[in-house]
């Protein structure tokens, strides 16, 4: 699953590829912005960590669950 992450003050988003489902990822999304100057923290496939203080969250997008078949079988 792809999550795009919007830093305040920061033109790029940072995108990160992670193993979990949607709903863990609002689950730790919930956790760091209950937490008392929480920081979101998410592990990505290849297991590199990426932090983020929630004080700095813009935006965080999380994509789909289920992968798209690739290519053009299938379609008319």
């Amino acid at each position: 699953m792809e999550i795009k992450i919007g830093v305040r003050s920061v033109h790029r988003e940072l995108v990160v590829e992670t193993d979990l489902s949607s709903e863990q990822v609002e689950e730790e999304i919930r956790k760091a912005l209950a937490a008392d100057r929480g920081v979101f923290a998410i592990t990505d496939v290849k297991g590199r960590r990426v932090v983020v203080p929630v004080a700095s969250l813009g935006f965080i997008e999380i994509g789909e669950d289920e992968s798209r078949p690739v290519g053009f079988g299938g379609t008319l």
